[in-house]
C-alpha cells in the first residue's frame, strides 16, 4: 500500500478502524526509534483528548538492546497507536498497553486501537506484550498483534496476553493475535479473553459497604494496574488511567 493511499477495511491492519476519522489525519508520519547494541530505551504514549489522533512508531532494536513501551489509549474519538518492531540477536521488546473507551459527550462511541507488528529477525530475541481494554457505552477497542519469526531466528521467545472487559451490551472489543513462524526452535504463545466484571466480586465489595460505582471502579483499576507497574512514568500513567475509568462510570 502506498503511504499516501488511505487504507480500507480490506487492509488487515485496518480491519476494524474508523476509516472516515482516520482520513482526517492521514497520512501518518512514522517516528523512527533506534536502540543501539546493548542499550535500553523507554517510551510512553498517552492519548486522552477528544481529538482524532494516530501515532506510528518504527522501532529497531540492535543486538542485546531492550525497548519498553507503555501506552494509555483513552481518547473519546478515534485514537490509533501502531508499532512496527524489528529485533536483532538477543534483543528484547516489552509492551504494556491499556485502552479505555466509552462514549463522547455527544454520545458517540470512541474507537481505540493498538496495532503491533513484531519481527524476530535474528536468534535469541524475546518479546512480551500485555494489553488490557475496558470498554463501555458504544465504545470499540481493537488490538491487532502480529508476531513474525524469521527462518534464522532460532531460540525466539515471544508472548502476547490480551484481555478485554465489557461494561455494556453495546460495547465492542476486537482482538486479533497472529503468529507467523518460519523456524522450529521457538517458544511463542498468545492468550486472549473477553468478558464482563465478576458479579460475585462486585457483590462482595458492595456487601462490605462500597457503593456500586466505587466497587466497579476498584475492580477496573485492579484489572489494568499491573500493566503499568514499574514503568518510568508509572504515577502519570496510573493517574491518567484512573481518570479515564472514572469517566466511564
Amino acid at each position: 500500500m502506498n503511504a499516501l493511499t488511505l487504507p480500507t477495511r480490506h487492509d488487515e491492519a485496518f480491519r476494524y478502524s474508523d476509516i472516515e476519522a482516520l482520513a482526517r489525519v492521514w497520512p501518518v508520519a512514522a517516528e523512527a526509534v533506534h536502540v543501539g547494541a546493548g542499550e535500553s530505551a523507554t517510551r510512553h504514549v498517552v492519548l486522552t483528548g477528544d481529538a482524532v489522533a494516530a501515532r506510528d512508531y518504527v522501532i529497531t532494536i540492535a543486538a542485546g538492546g531492550t525497548c519498553t513501551v507503555h501506552i494509555l489509549n483513552a481518547g473519546t474519538a478515534f485514537n490509533r497507536v501502531s508499532l512496527d518492531v524489528t529485533l536483532h540477536d538477543a534483543a528484547h521488546f516489552e509492551l504494556g498497553g491499556v485502552m479505555i473507551g466509552g462514549d463522547s459527550s455527544e454520545g458517540i462511541g470512541a474507537t481505540l486501537e493498538i496495532v503491533t507488528t513484531i519481527m524476530h529477525l535474528e536468534p535469541n530475541a524475546t518479546s512480551n506484550q500485555v494489553v488490557r481494554s475496558v470498554v463501555g457505552g458504544h465504545g470499540t477497542c481493537n488490538f491487532l498483534g502480529s508476531i513474525n519469526v524469521a527462518r534464522d531466528a532460532q531460540k525466539t521467545d515471544a508472548a502476547q496476553s490480551v484481555k478485554a472487559m465489557l461494561l455494556s451490551r453495546t460495547a465492542t472489543a476486537n482482538a486479533v493475535p497472529q503468529l507467523e513462524i518460519f523456524t522450529d526452535d521457538v517458544k511463542c504463545a498468545h492468550g486472549c479473553a473477553v468478558g464482563e466484571l465478576d458479579a460475585t466480586a462486585l457483590f462482595y465489595l458492595q456487601s462490605r459497604g462500597l457503593p456500586p460505582h466505587e466497587a466497579q471502579a476498584l475492580l477496573l483499576e485492579a484489572f489494568v494496574a499491573d500493566v503499568f507497574a514499574g514503568a518510568d512514568a508509572e504515577a502519570e500513567l496510573q493517574s491518567a488511567a484512573r481518570d479515564a475509568l472514572g469517566r466511564l462510570s
